[in-house]
């Protein structure tokens, strides 16, 4: 190919705008995120000391949901830190998708878990357990006022990350847990109705599944390079083609590499009389402002320059072919 411009302009560089790239906001974030973790360690310990004399397993199923949290928020932090290193040897990306493997731990934990507490609550049903219900109430509401601060704190970072909201999920969860708990704690208290204990937990679970299918489902996308959410590839290349001088936009590839991160990449092809350098330009100011697109690779031929070196398609073309006004698409075969 003739190789007209392809490679970032000069207003594209690498300080793309996704999610909290710069060093502040991740400190920020960070700091959100360690306050959190601090406030369930401390509870947590709290937990399973009333757990134990008060001699009640749902208070010490809690901690040990509350013990998944802190891992979950704690690989989180670990995970920032190591998406934040630059690009190095055969990463040239870096490392951002180490993000989208802890989400889909982070997924992969809460469905497990459903099992698990799925397990439990049919168990307890079937053969009741007694309850202190008065110790569960009162520690519940703490675990409650708690987690609403921790939740607080989670929600006020970058939660377009993959990798916070998988944190975020697994506190909110939690505070479903607590809320639930309470109401248990509170009808075995008043009433000895001890299988409470069981329907709350069989209640948290639907909720833990659904979150946690959330996670998995979107880090998949992330991963199977997926367009990103919002985006539909054919509109956008229906768009880019009708821009003035624009003969025809192929091979277009859009994916994240982590979340907030998207990338494109197409072999766009001008009118002949067409500036190759201005329609480049053109078609990244659009998916810049429209999309938020600002990581791009536009390879950018003639059309008859294409046509007259025989390579007017790469060897091995991908999806539909889209072309200006006044033109009929077709795809590649």
């Amino acid at each position: 190919m003739t190789g007209h411009g392809h490679k970032h302009g000069p207003e594209q560089g690498h300080g793309h705008k996704h999610g909290h790239g710069h060093g502040v906001s991740a400190t920020a974030d960070r700091r959100l995120l360690g306050a959190a973790l601090a406030l369930i360690l401390v509870f947590m310990v709290g937990e399973v000391a009333v757990g134990l004399i008060a001699g009640s397993l749902a208070l010490i199923t809690d901690a040990a949901h509350m013990t998944t949290d802190a891992f979950a928020i704690a690989l989180a932090l670990v995970t920032m830190r190591i998406a934040a290193r630059p690009p190095k040897g055969g990463f040239t990306y870096g490392l951002r998708r180490a993000e989208i493997l802890s989400a889909q731990l982070n997924g992969l934990t809460l469905i497990l878990l459903t099992g698990y507490f799925t397990y439990e609550g049919v168990r307890r049903l079937i053969e009741p357990h007694a309850v202190e219900g008065k110790f569960v109430f009162w520690t519940a509401l703490v675990g409650i006022a708690v987690n609403i601060a921790a939740t607080w704190l989670i929600s006020r970072a970058d939660r377009s990350s993959l990798n916070i909201e998988g944190a975020f999920q697994h506190i909110l969860n939690d505070l479903f847990a607590f809320i639930a708990t309470a109401i248990a704690g509170l009808v075995v208290w008043t009433t000895g109705f001890n299988r409470a204990d069981a329907i709350a937990s069989l209640l948290v679970a639907g909720l833990m599944l659904k979150a946690g299918y959330g996670l998995l489902r979107d880090a998949g996308r992330v991963l199977m390079e997926a367009a990103p959410a919002g985006i539909d590839p054919s509109e956008l290349g229906t768009r880019l083609a009708a821009r003035p001088c624009v003969h025809e936009v192929h091979d277009l590839h859009v994916w994240e590499v982590s979340s907030g991160y998207p990338a494109l990449s197409a072999h766009v092809l001008v009118d002949t009389g067409g500036d190759c350098h201005a329609v480049r330009r053109d078609l990244q100011e659009v998916l810049r402002t429209s999309y938020g697109i600002t990581h791009t690779t536009l390879e950018v031929d003639h059309v008859h320059e294409s046509a007259a070196d025989g390579h007017g398609h790469c060897d091995d073309p991908h999806g539909p072919r889209h072309v200006g006004d006044a033109r009929t698409p077709h795809k590649h075969t």
